[in-house]
């Protein structure tokens, strides 16, 4: 049976490339094993100790097997596989997890002293009963790389927007300090270690770090950990294919803001990699690069990019970015868990998201949850994407969020959105509920309460993308929102109209200023369900002055969602159990005396109308198939209590 989630936007399905390997070789590692030694010939029974040294024999058909156990190493695999049933595994043996971590845990501490805690006459006064500790850096525990040596920003910064920008966290050190896994919040000046506890400061010369934990504890009892190394697993040359890991931790990352993007994880630009039930934890800057790396490397005749496999993997709070790829082509990215992405607040390095990608081609994003990113995008592709469909997955708790999905100067080919879950994208700064971080002012340099966009789905000069049976709920500013852009790329023909766009059989709820807004009505929008909408909640931005219409209005003017409807009945997102459910609603703004308005409005699902089927989108948010002759609207067919998927 086809698997109709997996069908491309031209109609083709995607290109599955993986097969069952076969491994004529096993190595195996275990730190922990009393004899384990790189001496060793890596059998069970007589186990390496490091996973390097394992990496450094391995040919193609060579299975890594990692027994569990704290690996503070930077794995550098020296060659990859041939073809998918010859790759180079890397996999957890199962007895433990395998913690990959590019910190060191330390144990020398003394009072901090020579530091003036007070700030000058008139600032913060507060020292007393406040206890600093430091520690002196070894410089052999860093091999030539030492983060708390250099700041956050990596290399390419012509694009950062200064007069815009808050430059704090850029100019920030890479290093961090983590007490009992969480790490620490750095602070710019030594002074504001008083203003608030579990925070770190770094001498000018990167050689000591001074430190306050909660309620001013002593580090003796708890488990110290600076970071060291850049990354986890990356190859010692480039261009690697068929390499896979299954089932590795890896942590604590001191990366840097891309761009380049260099990941925790990296595929060193590669292709024909599968990162499988893997996690990322707390890297500092991104946690998987998958892609080119930068821009300006030169893409040589016949090189490969992407073609990779990130599946089932949780990244929990990367700094800048969770999954980052340059001209990363044909990528299936599905049932990852993103969460807590952007804490580093660098959205205007403009590679911030859980998920950017560049010029992907021929790619499926499915199935993924997105949740709690902060201040950056969910998914964000930007520029020259083609054929490329994301499906069926959930974007849910943007904090501070421009928009969910941003699809950015697109011009060829179509792509598609369909059978997503969009719920909740704050677009607004709300200091009760994530503090601003000593010595910065915030993103744009936000007032309290200030808006910040908030769209559900955000798209700069892109034509011709499909938006189809999608839920996008409780968006501050505007569920769909589009604008074109006369002039973009150096050396391309045109700019890009955000035209030909295709919004269909949609539910909109809840949303803060509009529904959809248009350009221009060179687009088309039909079957669409606007549920719980006030005022212009359909709009079209050209020629001026702007229209902001009713649903009535937005048929007689412009043809537009003929079949569409209003309706007005709640819909509920429970997060915690992964469900979504609809309930009657009685506060209608259209039930105030006065003739009858709305007469088309509707109050229970039940009274709704099915809608032209859409042909690209032949299933439903589960994969099920849709009825033939018509659908309902959003994501689901049928309505009622659905259960979304175990976080």
């Amino acid at each position: 049976m086809a698997d109709i989630t997996a069908r491309l936007p031209d109609g083709t399905e995607f290109a599955f490339w993986e097969r069952e390997p076969v491994f004529d070789r096993t190595l195996h590692v275990d730190a922990g094993a009393a004899n384990a030694s790189d001496d060793n010939d890596g059998s069970e029974a007589a186990p390496f100790r490091t996973i390097n040294r394992a990496a450094g024999l391995a040919e193609p058909g060579t299975r890594i097997l990692i027994h569990g156990g704290i690996y503070r190493e930077c794995v550098r695999p020296a060659r990859g596989g041939e073809n998918p049933e010859r790759l180079i595994s890397y996999e957890a043996f199962g007895d433990g997890p395998v913690v990959i971590r590019a910190s060191e845990a330390v144990h020398s501490f003394m009072p901090s002293t020579g530091w003036r805690l007070k700030g000058r006459p008139g600032e913060n006064q507060r020292a007393e009963g406040v206890r600093v500790w430091a520690h002196e850096l070894d410089p052999d525990m860093f091999r030539g790389y030492n983060p708390f040596c250099a700041v956050n920003l990596l290399h390419d910064r012509l694009f950062i927007e200064y007069d815009k920008t808050d430059m704090t966290t850029y100019l920030n050190r890479r290093g961090c300090v983590f007490c009992d896994g969480r790490p620490l919040t750095q602070v710019a000046l030594y002074r504001q270690l008083a203003e608030r506890d579990d925070t770190y400061w770094v001498e000018a010369n990167g050689q000591t770090v001074h430190f306050r934990l909660a309620g001013d504890d002593s580090p003796e009892g708890h488990r110290i950990e600076i970071t060291v190394r850049e990354q986890c697993f990356a190859p010692s040359v480039p261009g690697l294919a068929y390499i896979q890991l299954k089932g590795l931790v890896c942590e604590h990352a001191a990366t840097g803001a891309p761009v380049p993007q260099r990941g925790a994880i990296s595929c060193g630009r590669g292709h024909h990699w599968i990162i499988e039930n893997c996690e990322v934890n707390w890297s500092n800057a991104l946690a998987i690069d998958v892609g080119n790396e930068c821009w300006h490397r030169e893409v040589a005749e016949g090189q490969i990019i992407g073609h990779s496999v990130v599946r089932g993997c949780v990244i929990r709070d990367a700094g800048v970015c969770g999954i980052a790829g340059l001209f990363a082509e044909h990528m299936l990215i599905e049932d990852n868990i993103i969460e807590g992405t952007g804490w580093q607040r660098m959205e205007l390095s403009w590679e911030a998201g859980g998920i950017k990608l560049h010029n992907s081609i021929g790619g499926l994003i499915r199935r993924n949850i997105f949740r709690n990113t902060f201040r950056a995008d969910h998914l964000w592709l930007d520029c020259g994407n083609e054929n490329t469909r994301i499906t069926s997955n959930l974007f849910l708790n943007g904090i501070e969020q421009r928009e969910a999905i941003f699809i950015e100067c697109t011009k060829d080919g179509v792509n598609l959105i369909d059978n997503n879950v969009i719920w909740n994208v704050e677009g607004r700064f709300d200091p009760a509920k994530i503090p601003p971080e000593p010595g910065s002012s915030g993103w744009y340099k936000l007032r309290e309460n200030e808006a910040v966009n908030g769209y559900g789905i955000y798209c700069e000069g892109t034509d011709r993308l499909i938006v189809a049976h999608n839920l996008i709920g409780r968006c501050r500013h505007s569920g769909y929102y589009a604008k074109p852009v006369g002039f973009r790329m150096g050396g391309w023909e045109r700019g890009g109209t955000s035209r030909k766009a295709q919004i269909l059989n949609n539910v909109f709820y809840d949303c803060g200023e509009a529904a959809i807004v248009f350009p221009t009505i060179d687009n088309v929008s039909e079957g669409n369900l606007f549920l719980c909408v006030q005022g212009g909640y359909l709009r079209v931005m050209y020629p001026q002055p702007e229209t902001c219409l009713d649903l009535e209005t937005w048929q007689a003017f412009n043809g537009f969602d003929l079949e569409g409807q209003l309706a007005w009945f709640g819909i509920e997102l429970d997060e915690e159990a992964m469900a979504v459910r609809t309930f009657e609603r009685h506060d209608s703004p259209f039930d105030a005396p006065g003739p009858p308005r709305h007469r088309a409005l509707l109050r229970d699902p039940a009274q709704l109308h099915a809608v032209p089927a859409v042909p690209c989108v032949p299933g439903d948010y589960y994969g099920n198939p849709r009825p033939e002759g018509g659908a309902q609207p959003g994501p689901f067919v049928g309505w009622g209590a659905k259960r979304l998927r175990q976080a």
